[in-house]
């Protein structure tokens, strides 16, 4: 029995090596955990329960019979955050470079199929040189199974994606159709097609980091919701976005303790606003000052600066916040804007956590670029999104909201629950200097008619009280009670239940 015993003890330490001492040294010179060091800090302490430790893969051609790792290059299992399932895995770059084969991908997938059956985010932390050559189609085959399973999954668990290496090919497939990807600055990379090809196809001379570093896909794709210095501070993050999630889409979101007020007043936000109507505030300062204790987790706050996207918690409860941010572009809407905020309310619909809008919007981004570029169809996407989501929608209008952006910040039309506005706000078709232009076009030589034209309009427009006559605001507030107002606000809708008609599904103007 001893021997047996101590066989499979043997068995696990060789599986632990990985791909040895040699290969874990260079892993560590590149500033770069091992797959298991990874899981370790990503995980509470000791909770790691790991799968199909001694899998390995069945390829015989090209000499590959020889040389049969323990675990195929990836580690996967189920373990606790903060106390709470998910299932993880971990492509280990030091076995064959974490290349994906057939038994790899079954890997993945067996701990998929596991996290829908039983209701647990996956976590998947990616670090592959991609498809396993030797093994041809098998591999490619791999990675579809692994795609499909992402699909089936979306919207039904949370799925996050950590790239802590390269993701190339058709590896960044899996992590474009998860909910949430990081990086890590540096040390990760994604792209369809390397530096090699495209310099062969197209002639760019171009790098891996400027191809598909984190700085890319942070600020200029989108693709990534977040970059980091280094592996543990990614996945301390990591940890800190699984408490604002539910495990599944049947579940709330965690309650948290809160040591913060629900009725506190804050009578900074009074002069939030300045005096003059062009000069821009941070509305980020606006969020932090009514979430519990200040904690504010953003995404994609590198992309589209000019609206703001990210979860708080109000007494406990994580919501999702989308705000205009007029340091940035005056807060327009324009078409990166229009993507991030869309994708974000379908994420917290999917998942039943509340939102909250925060509005202070002259309208959408003017010119040939956007109207090129399709703004029609992506200012689309951030309309259907409010309109089709059923969750608690709370909306505060802070100061401006002007034609159709009106409508699509969550405004009462797409049955938004409570609309709030400060006294500084106003609801119009346009600014009061471009109406005058267009009512009283005939008047325009005359600079003292056109004065007192635009202060009529702005004395019957530049505040919420038409809006509010109309019903289309629920309520003026005084904005140091902006907090215990939407605190409450969500509280009275704990219980709320609306449904969409049946239907296969939506058709999104994608």
């Amino acid at each position: 029995m001893k021997d047996i015993l101590a066989q499979l003890e043997s068995r696990r330490e060789t599986a632990r090596q990985g791909g040895g001492q040699r290969r874990i040294d260079a892993q560590h010179a590149k500033g770069k955990l091992t797959a298991r060091e990874r899981i370790d800090l990503l995980l509470d302490e000791g909770s790691f329960e790991e799968f199909d430790m001694f899998v390995a893969h069945r390829c015989t051609d090209f000499g590959m019979a020889e040389d049969r790792p323990a675990g195929d290059g990836v580690v996967t299992g189920w373990g606790t955050i903060n106390g709470r399932q998910v299932y993880v895995f971990s492509q280990d770059f030091t076995v064959m470079g974490g290349s994906v084969s057939e038994t790899h991908g079954a890997k993945i997938c067996k701990i998929m199929d596991m996290a829908i059956q039983n209701g647990a985010p996956v976590i998947g932390i990616n670090d592959s040189g991609g498809a396993r050559i030797q093994e041809g189609v098998a591999s490619l085959a791999a990675y579809g199974e692994v795609f499909q399973r992402n699909v089936t999954a979306s919207g039904v668990v949370p799925q996050i994606s950590l790239i802590m290496g390269p993701c190339a090919g058709g590896a960044v497939y899996s992590p474009a159709m998860t909910d949430f990807i990081f990086m890590v600055k540096d040390s990760s990379y994604m792209f369809v097609t390397g530096p090699d090809v495209v310099k062969t196809v197209t002639n760019e001379v171009v790098t891996a980091e400027e191809l598909g570093g984190a700085s890319t896909h942070t600020r200029k794709s989108s693709v990534a919701d977040g970059a980091f210095e280094n592996d543990v501070e990614a996945l301390a993050e990591t940890r800190r976005l699984i408490d604002f999630l539910p495990l599944n889409n049947r579940e709330k979101a965690p309650v948290r303790p809160f040591f913060d007020d629900p009725g506190r007043i804050d009578k900074s936000l009074d002069t939030l606003i300045p005096d003059n109507p062009n000069q821009p505030y941070d509305m980020k300062e606006l969020i932090t000052k009514i979430a519990d204790e200040g904690d504010f987790f953003e995404i994609q706050a590198a992309f589209a600066a000019n609206i703001i996207t990210g979860f708080i918690r109000l007494e406990g409860q994580s919501v999702g916040v989308v705000a205009n941010q007029p340091t940035v572009l005056a807060g327009c809407l324009d078409i990166d804007a229009s993507r991030k905020a869309a994708r974000f309310v379908r994420f917290c619909d999917a998942f039943e956590i509340p939102i909250l809008t925060l509005v202070d919007v002259p309208g959408f981004l003017p010119g040939t670029g956007q109207e090129y570029g399709g703004v029609i169809k992506h200012g689309a996407k951030l309309l259907f999104a409010y309109a089709e989501a059923t969750v608690p929608k709370v909306t505060v209008l802070t100061r401006k909201t002007y034609g159709g952006a009106y409508v699509v910040m969550a405004s009462k039309h797409l049955r938004a629950d409570f609309n709030y506005a400060w006294p500084t706000a106003e609801v119009a078709v346009m600014g009061a200097k471009g109406a005058v232009e267009i009512l009283y076009r005939s008047e325009l030589g005359d600079k003292d008619k056109i004065a007192s034209r635009v202060k009529d309009y702005e004395d019957r427009f530049a505040n919420p009280f038409v809006a509010a006559e109309k019903g289309f605001i629920d309520e003026v507030i005084m904005p140091s009670s902006t907090r215990r107002r939407i605190c409450r606000a969500f509280a009275s809708l704990r219980t709320k239940k609306l449904a969409n008609p049946w239907k296969k599904h939506d058709n999104i103007p994608l």
